[in-house]
């Protein structure tokens, strides 16, 4: 990462010893055991949301109550993901990460033998939280193990996990199920869980716990932290589905996420050990990070989320032809991470991450002018480049808001970061179902307008559907042919409606990149690397 010095403070001859400093072996190992229990979090949403309909026969549950197997999944991680910092200063980044790893995958296997979907629902929420340090205490451990010169690799390897595990989800959970049977897409965790655990335990000595912390612990900042994020990730979730503020129930999740949220900022500014220090947003390159992250995060979970969507109503695509259309995104992010990374060396990470912020806001809007008969071909285009973009766009953010805060700030910064991405992702899919019920009413209305019986095209083409009708010897022709009328036109205000959503995701993208010139050119990397073993 390219950095100018900070003319507030003079050079010190220990920084280029300190770049070139060699990462221990076994700090290495652990390291890459880390990695791969963050892609063991992240892909397990992803195949278990591909296999709802699966988990939902088997545990004989209404349509309601299976939403509550992510939902209650992803409300118990956001609230362990800004925990995170705490609590590895507390036990340390290594004992925090064995027992996270092994909590994941206790619960796993509690969540494999379910008897009920209220037995699923309490172990998805316990697997959400224990497992949900994974992920920050990666970033976390990058900046402290890596020397500057060196971050640049590992946040290649990082952001290519962290994109790749998204795009094959659904395809590994689809293949799960259709194979073996839904309870494999839990017990597939347990034996990489184990080993992560072991890896992580005996090999990542970088920092010590201290207990001291317990002292003056902020309770009350806990729970007001719990409430507000938790019922934050609820309305966001239930809203779309309920038409928001209809539904009571969404009323008054609002109301306490207001109150419990303006009580936890309150407490954080005044408390003298606030469970979550806040101060780091003093940074503006940190800040203006979690801005990019909280896009980067809309972007992610979103295209992630609309295109099956999408590929299942418009197409009827089974899991395994919806994987296969999102493999492509998968095989250009992969090709692309070494570009990324070298680009990320030499320029500038304004300039990489503007790049990037622009390649996805036209793959996105790429997609945004498809037709009820797309098919993989129409596809690829779109999907490379978005690939691609994700790399450009992953790799200079996390350096934006990580890589110019000191060692002590690191860790609870890591866990503010991701968490901006989370609700990224959330806040995103629910604006993309609200603005695609919205849109689908909208474009329906326009369409219906030529359903009209004065239409000579319409009465045209209704007598040739209901003699299609007769020949087949269907008993009533003209009710069979207004319901394909009727279907038909569904069908295209959905996909004009879905590229809609493309639209304004590409909007987003490029609004974020007017806000670039607001993000500073970095400092020399105030982060040390090759922490010490204790």
């Amino acid at each position: 990462m390219t950095s100018t010095a900070d003319s507030s403070s003079a050079p010190r001859p220990a920084a280029i010893p300190a770049q070139s400093k060699p990462v221990d072996r076994a700090q290495f190992i652990g390291w890459i055991a880390m990695v791969v229990g963050m892609f063991m979090a992240i892909l397990d949403i992803q195949i278990v949301a591909s296999s709802l309909e699966n988990i939902q026969a088997g545990l004989s549950a209404s349509p309601d109550e299976i939403g509550w197997v992510q939902t209650s999944y992803l409300i118990a991680e956001v609230v362990m993901i800004p925990l995170s910092g705490f609590l590895s200063r507390l036990m340390s980044t290594r004992w925090l990460f064995v027992i996270s790893a092994l909590g994941f995958t206790v619960m796993s296997v509690a969540s494999a033998f379910a008897w009920s979907i209220e037995s699923m629902i309490w172990f998805r929420a316990a697997q959400g939280f224990l497992g949900g340090a994974m992920i920050p205490t990666v970033f976390a451990t990058t900046y402290i193990i890596f020397p500057p010169d060196k971050r640049n690799t590992a946040s290649v390897m990082i952001g290519l996990i962290a994109t790749m595990a998204p795009t094959i989800g659904p395809t590994l959970g689809g293949f799960l199920t259709q194979s073996l049977s839904w309870h494999w897409l839990f017990l597939i965790n347990v034996i990489p869980g184990l080993l992560i655990a072991l890896v992580v335990g005996t090999t990542l000595r970088i920092d010590r716990g201290d207990i001291s912390l317990l002292k003056g612990f902020d309770l009350k900042g806990l729970i007001a932290m719990a409430v507000f994020l938790g019922s934050l990730e609820y309305v966001l979730d239930e809203g779309p589905k309920d038409d928001w503020f209809d539904e009571t129930a969404i009323l008054y999740g609002t109301i306490v996420c207001v109150v419990a949220g303006a009580y936890f900022f309150w407490r954080m500014f005044r408390y003298d050990k606030p469970i979550v220090d806040l101060k780091s947003f003093s940074d503006r390159n940190f800040t203006m990070g979690c801005v990019f992250s909280f896009t980067l995060g809309i972007g992610l979970y979103g295209s992630v989320y609309i295109m099956p969507l999408m590929l299942g109503r418009i197409r009827g695509y089974d899991s395994l032809e919806i994987g296969i259309v999102m493999a492509v995104t998968g095989i250009a992010q992969f090709l692309s991470a070494p570009i990324a990374g070298k680009m990320t060396a030499k320029y500038p990470p304004r300039v990489v991450l503007g790049f990037g912020l622009i390649l996805f806001a036209t793959g996105l809007a790429m997609h945004g002018f498809n037709t009820s008969e797309v098919s993989f071909d129409e596809l690829i285009l779109p999907q490379i480049v978005r690939g691609m973009a994700l790399m450009f766009c992953m790799l200079p953010v996390t350096n934006l808001a990580l890589g110019t805060l000191p060692p002590e700030k690191i860790k609870n910064a890591s866990g503010l970061y991701n968490l901006m991405r989370n609700l990224g992702g959330a806040i995103g899919m629910a604006a993309i179902n609200t603005l695609l019920d919205k849109r689908i009413d909208y474009h329906f209305s326009l369409l219906s307008e030529h359903i009209n019986p004065a239409s000579t095209a319409f009465k045209n083409y209704l007598a040739t559907i209901m003699a299609r009708y007769s020949e087949m010897g269907i008993p009533d022709p003209h009710a069979a042919a207004m319901k394909f009328i009727v279907n038909l036109v569904t069908r295209e205000a959905s996909m004009i409606s879905f590229n809609d959503v493309y639209l304004a995701l590409a909007a987003t993208f490029f609004i974020a990149f007017m806000l670039l010139p607001l993000a500073r050119p970095p400092r020399a990397n105030a982060a040390g690397g090759g922490g010490g073993g204790h």
